[in-house]
Parts: structure tokens; C-alpha cells; sequence
């Protein structure tokens, strides 16, 4: 597809057809890259704009169940006489 790229103020920009937004899912707002000589668009999903919201609750329930141990021992040796300089 040609499409023209038109003047937006100082800057330049190219309208993008409705049904490319569609078909890309691309609502509000889009992730802008260069890659190799490249324009490249993604859209952003704003599906949980809070990831973390009732993390504390998920950990006090964890905590109830036993099931909040550690999966990586938590050591440090610091005992560095072999230790190559």
C-alpha cells in the first residue's frame, strides 16, 4: 500500500486506514522503533495497567499456606581464598 506522508505541524506523519488499526489491534497508543532502516509500529496492550495491585494480599495468603519459602537457597560465600586476582 502508497500512502502520503503529510505534514502534522513542524513534524511529518502518514494516516494510517482504520481497518490496519483493527487488524493490528491498535487503539490509543503504539511502541515507535528503528530497526535496521526501519519504521516499526507495535501496538501497547493496556490489558493491567496495575500488575503488582493485590500483590500484598497474594503474599499474606502465601504465607498462610506455607507457601511462601524460598526456591533459591539464600547463601553467600564469601570466602574468597581461592579466588583468582
Amino acid at each position: 500500500m502508497i500512502t502520503p506522508v503529510v505534514a502534522i505541524g513542524n513534524s511529518k506523519g502518514v494516516r494510517l486506514p482504520k481497518t490496519v488499526l483493527q487488524q493490528c489491534q491498535i487503539t490509543k497508543e503504539v511502541n515507535l522503533e528503528v530497526k535496521n532502516g526501519r519504521i516499526v509500529l507495535e501496538p501497547i496492550r493496556h490489558g493491567n495497567k496495575h500488575p503488582r495491585k493485590n500483590w500484598d494480599r497474594a503474599f499474606k495468603d502465601m504465607r498462610k499456606i506455607g507457601d511462601d519459602r524460598l526456591l533459591i537457597a539464600d547463601s553467600l560465600d564469601l570466602d574468597t581464598g581461592d579466588w583468582k586476582w
